[in-house]
């Protein structure tokens, strides 16, 4: 039984000498994060393919059953929109070789353009992908939210793949008005859909953003909390991302919700200590 948790990144100024050890050389700044949580988006990776050698040092920095999920490349998903984009996927496949099973998943995000008219493309791309890793899908446009014909039938794509739905709940970010400049970013540039908390798979991927407001990102993520362990006494192993507007307090928030799900599910194991943002003092 396992619930991984994770953020957006494993690097945000905010969190330097807050949270992590600053400075870190950029061998140790994976390493520093996964103390803290077991679970990371993979977001650069959607500007673009990194260097074979930059993913072994992420392989290097992290244990085996830490969990990836990371996000295909924009070229393949938002310019090609999943045609004629064999060459970036094929070497995209081959820089990520290195994270053997902490590939958790490949994810892929696709425009709010991508509607119920494109569903015949995505199943064809899944079809076409090797079954030697997992996969997670996540739509905005808005059909797949409201009407029922077209949820419908991406699950059944979906699921002929064996691939996830990734949610992203952004239900608690458009609840009231913006108070920031971080928040009022975020609506100019999130998407504003309905929660969907149904799950396809044994390892379901949620991404649930909040508000710059610790308080109003714990009320908001209740309804997750009771999902979680529903999915957890299912026997599945699902993944959470916790997000804020300026995720400053992104890590201990995602530490958080595992702590929430572990005091209704005591047999849940515990995340590790996190490694001290300070060395030790003799005084």
């Amino acid at each position: 039984m396992r619930l991984h948790v994770g953020c957006a990144m494993w690097t945000h100024t905010p969190w330097n000498g807050r949270f992590l050890p600053h400075p870190l050389p950029p061998g140790e700044r994976l390493r520093a994060y996964s103390t803290w949580c077991d679970a990371v988006e993979g977001n650069t990776t959607f500007y673009a393919t990194p260097a074979r050698a930059t993913v072994e040092s992420w392989a290097r920095q992290i244990d085996p059953d830490f969990r990836f999920v990371v996000k295909l490349p924009k070229s393949i998903t938002h310019h090609h929109r999943l045609t004629g984009a064999e060459h970036d996927l094929h070497a995209f496949l081959d820089a990520i070789e290195p994270l053997g099973p902490r590939a958790h998943a490949l994810w892929v995000q696709l425009p709010s353009s991508f509607g119920p008219a494109d569903v015949g493309t995505l199943a064809a791309f899944l079809r076409r992908l090797p079954s030697s890793h997992r996969y997670a899908v996540e739509v905005r446009h808005r059909a797949f939210f409201d009407e029922a014909r077209p949820a419908e039938l991406l699950e059944r794509v979906l699921g002929a793949a064996g691939a996830e739905w990734v949610p992203f709940d952004t239900v608690t970010l458009f609840r009231s008005p913006p108070t920031s400049d971080a928040e009022r970013d975020a609506w100019t540039k999130k998407p504003r859909v309905p929660r969907r908390t149904r799950a396809l798979t044994g390892h379901p991927i949620v991404r649930y953003l909040g508000r710059d407001s610790v308080e109003a990102t714990v009320d908001g993520w209740r309804e997750w909390v009771a999902t979680v362990v529903g999915w957890l006494r299912e026997g599945r192993s699902p993944t959470v991302f916790i997000h804020t507007p300026d995720n400053a307090d992104a890590l201990t928030l995602a530490r958080r919700f595992h702590d929430e799900v572990r005091a209704r599910v005591p047999e849940l194991r515990p995340l590790p200590e996190p490694m001290p943002a300070e060395p030790p003092t003799l005084f």
